[in-house]
């Protein structure tokens, strides 16, 4: 069988039949309930958020998700967040420390919604309060790569105790295409510039990156074997004192 390229694995990761957030999260969850707005200004439905159960354990789930048809996709600018979106994470990030519920974020993003509205409205700071909130997090926080994990607009929701990568997905500082564009002038290079980059699940694990690769979940009953993982997990980083957890999870990423 011949070995996949760094730009297949791209691909792969963008294919329309990756499965949805909310269909992994139909999949992990006894129940989900959906919260909705940033109490601020709006609410961004490419970040889909609530409380739920895995295993009967009482969780706060984050996703950033991707449209499963055209409507949707331009209705949530094609899984790119906005600063509202950045504080409905946030928000839900914050009541789950005063629940004392672990976090687990699912995540699937090209990047951050680059328009000028979004700058005006403070991309740049919501995303930093993502990040400095989820460094501080005094509850257990695992996040999951299912798909594009682009740019800060992914890392915002990637500062977990343990960051996963399904096999088909990827997570770099930005898009090939964007890499080749900013190094070469020569958009048309992304192929080469995947596989300079280092973006697959396999070299992030060997640069320690990242902490597992899961099997890929076609469907919400494919779930099983990752919602024991994540059970299993979570009883690990529960048993872990609040000083130890954030202490632990900060050093993991000054390493970077």
């Amino acid at each position: 069988m011949s070995k996949v390229t760094a730009y297949e694995q791209v691909q792969a990761a963008r294919d329309a039949s990756k499965i949805s957030i909310q269909t992994l999260i139909d999949g992990l969850t006894e129940d989900f309930f959906d919260c909705h707005g940033d109490r601020q200004r709006a609410d961004d439905p490419a970040v889909i958020a609530g409380l739920a159960t895995i295993a009967q354990r009482p969780v706060t789930i984050i996703g950033i998700q991707k449209g499963q048809n055209l409507a949707e996709n331009q209705a949530r600018h094609f899984g790119c967040a906005t600063p509202s979106g950045y504080r409905k994470a946030l928000r839900l990030m914050r009541q789950a420390e005063q629940l004392r519920q672990p976090v687990v974020t699912l995540i699937n993003t090209p990047g951050a919604y680059p328009g000028v509205d979004a700058e005006y409205e403070g991309q740049g700071r919501a995303i930093a309060d993502c990040l400095l909130a989820g460094l501080q997090l005094r509850v257990p926080f695992l996040s999951l790569i299912v798909g594009e994990g682009g740019s800060g607009g992914a890392l915002a929701l990637a500062c977990g105790d343990q960051v996963w990568m399904l096999a088909n997905s990827t997570y770099s500082v930005l898009s090939p295409e964007g890499y080749a564009t900013i190094l070469w002038k020569e958009s048309q290079r992304a192929a080469e510039a995947a596989e300079k980059m280092r973006l697959t699940p396999t070299e992030l694990l060997a640069d320690g990156i990242i902490d597992r690769i899961i099997p890929e979940v076609a469907t919400a009953a494919d779930c099983q074997p990752l919602k024991t993982a994540i059970d299993e997990t979570l009883t690990a980083l529960t048993a872990k004192s609040v000083a130890e957890l954030v202490t632990q999870r900060q050093a993991r990423y000054r390493q970077f």
